[in-house]
Parts: structure tokens; C-alpha cells; sequence
């Protein structure tokens, strides 16, 4: 039996503190932002994909991120959000903000990877038709080109603002003194950077390291990617690696072997003190990377409805006193140990 049409809930918009501006520009994200990079490809079940998105909705996130390949099979994830913007969103089109991105590898030869404009608006233009959409919110540039100059780079993000196929540009993975070249050529082209994609989280904090400075000083919003560390900031792995976890099925991205007996440590003592805060251990470490100022969302993955609950419930509490940042940290630290 098919499920009716999307009808959203009316309570949506119910907490307008959710929503944070995009450095000084006017564009506002959720707090939590759902990602298609896993469990929307082909080889999901595509109603699985279906409830975690309309659940997502329901809760008050409008904003859902995708790239050229993401899948598996590349471009199946942008083919599943078509079918949910057919099936359910499309009366809802204007309260959504949808993004993707090209850079990464894509097709065959010369002009499927990186940053040269006949690939990035040529990768632009195949997703928007797998979507079935005439324009998207934000056209990412999703890892620096160490070969492709910068101006045409940018030039290739301007252009498809111009076209009103993107409404604003973003980039992702670009280190510090990269983005605010990047930033600059841009500003001189009249379509502004609006947004940096770089992954943070408690065990990846390299964007503390430069990149957040850059990015307030410029005014720029902030989307963290992987703020869960691909698992290893839940309960998932605290007793070993379930047989049906990503670990051990999907090894392109998470390998058995990352999940070290150090990692495992760290992460049991981050659990006790999410406890202690009324917390799980993921909404803990969604809420770390919320409480840095620079950051506007956090960008979750989920397989079911029930973890877009838990996760959005992470946005009740980004405080967090100076006893337990100095805790956390100390926990961090490479020279610390825990006891199993």
C-alpha cells in the first residue's frame, strides 16, 4: 500500500530558535540538516528513505543536502529525493531548501572530477534533472582542484547563479587560506560565497585550526559534515561492531580498523558525561559542534525516523558550562587514558 501524499505537520515552525542565519547573510538553516549521503541510494529501500525524510520535514528541517554521487549507485540518492519531491514535497518547494554538489568523481574521463567549469555546470544541470527541479538552493563546489585555477572555479559557481539554476554558492573541504581566496574572487564575480562544508566533529577538529576564524570574519555560514564521526559518536560501537552496522557492511567510508581500542575509550567516557548532561551520546556531540558560534547547522545522516528524533532533540541543549568543555577536551586529548 502506498502512503498518502506529504501533509506536514502544522507544529513545524513551532520553535524559531532552530533556525540560525547564515553568517550575515539572509538565508536561515535548521539547526539540524539531514544529509542523503547514505540511506537514500538504489540499494535502499526506497520507503525507508521516504519516512526518515517526511519525519525530518515534520520536525522543522527544511533543508536537505545532496551531491552528484552520492548513492550507492552514483546519482541514486539525487533520484530518490526526485521521487520524495514528486511523491510528497512538491507543494512544500518553497519552504525547503535542497543543496548538492559536483567535485568529486562522477563519470568517465576528463571532465567527470574536480573544478573546471564544463564539469561543474554539466554535473549541476544532470542533477537538477534527476531531481525533477529547475533550480537548486545552494551549488557547492565540493573539494579544492589542485590543478584547475580558482577563477574558473568560481567562475563556473557565479555562472550557474547567474542562469537561476543554484540561488547561492558554497564550498566544501577547502582549507583556510584557499576559502578566503575563493571568498574574494567570488565577492568580485557578485555572487558572494554564502556557505563552507567542512567536516568537524569531537575526534576531527582541524576546522578550529583557521577555518573558523576565516569564516566569521568574513561573515560566511558554517555546515558541519560528519559531526558523529560516522557512528563512532554513538552508542553504536561502545561494545564492539554490530554485524548490521556501517562497519562492518559499507567499508568505503568507515573501516573496522578506525574503530581503535583508543577510540573506544574516548567514547565510553564521553558517554558518561552525556549521561550526566540528560543526553545520549550523539545528541552530546551534535550539541558540541552547535555551541561553536561560527557553525549555523549540523548535518546528520539517519536510517529511520527514530534517529531524526534523537538527533533533533540534540538542538534542546547546546549549553555547556566550562567544566564540562574543559572534561571533554581533556578526554580528547592524545595523551589520555581510560580504563574499559
Amino acid at each position: 500500500m502506498i502512503p498518502p501524499p506529504c501533509l506536514a505537520s502544522p507544529s513545524r515552525y513551532d520553535r524559531p530558535d532552530f533556525y540560525r542565519r547564515c553568517g550575515r547573510w539572509g538565508l536561515k538553516l535548521p539547526m539540524i540538516s539531514l544529509g542523503l549521503w547514505q540511506n537514500f541510494g538504489g540499494d535502499d529501500v526506497l520507503e525507508n528513505s521516504r519516512a526518515t525524510a517526511r519525519r525530518a520535514f515534520d520536525l522543522g528541517i527544511t533543508h536537505f543536502d545532496l551531491a552528484n554521487n552520492y548513492g550507492p549507485p552514483y546519482g541514486s540518492a539525487e533520484e530518490t529525493f526526485g521521487h520524495l519531491m514528486a511523491s510528497d514535497f512538491r507543494p512544500y518547494r518553497d519552504e525547503m531548501i535542497i543543496s548538492t554538489k559536483a567535485g568529486y568523481d562522477m563519470w568517465p574521463g576528463p571532465y567527470g572530477n574536480y573544478g573546471s567549469r564544463k564539469y561543474l555546470l554539466a554535473s549541476l544541470d544532470q542533477s537538477l534533472r534527476r531531481m525533477g527541479l529547475s533550480y537548486v538552493d545552494i551549488f557547492y563546489h565540493h573539494r579544492p582542484d589542485p590543478e584547475t585555477p580558482l577563477e574558473e572555479t568560481a567562475g563556473a559557481l557565479a555562472q550557474a547563479v547567474r542562469s537561476g539554476r543554484a540561488l547561492y554558492t558554497g564550498i566544501s573541504n577547502y582549507p583556510p587560506e584557499l576559502t578566503s581566496r575563493m571568498v574574494a574572487i567570488l565577492r568580485d564575480l557578485g555572487t558572494p560565497c554564502l556557505i563552507h562544508q567542512p567536516k568537524y566533529n569531537m575526534f576531527e577538529r582541524t576546522p578550529e585550526q583557521g577555518l573558523f576564524e576565516v569564516l566569521s570574519t568574513e561573515g560566511i555560514g558554517c555546515i558541519a559534515f560528519s559531526p558523529l564521526a560516522q557512528g563512532m559518536l554513538t552508542n553504536r560501537y561502545l561494545s564492539g561492531i554490530p554485524a548490521d552496522s556501517r562497519a562492518a557492511r559499507n567499508r568505503r567510508f568507515l573501516k573496522p580498523e578506525q574503530i581503535t581500542p583508543e577510540i573506544v575509550h574516548k567514547a565510553r567516557a564521553l558517554n558518561e558525561l552525556a549521561k550526566a548532561r540528560g543526553q545520549s551520546l550523539s545528541q552530546m556531540a551534535l550539541s558540541w559542534v552547535l555551541r561553536q558560534p561560527a557553525v549555523t547547522s549540523a548535518l546528520i545522516g539517519a536510517s529511520s525516523p527514530t534517529q531524526v528524533e534523537e538527533n533533533v532533540a540534540a538542538a534542546n541543549n547546546t549549553k555547556f558550562d566550562s567544566g564540562e568543555l574543559e572534561r571533554i577536551d581533556q578526554i580528547l586529548s592524545p595523551n589520555t587514558s581510560h580504563p574499559l
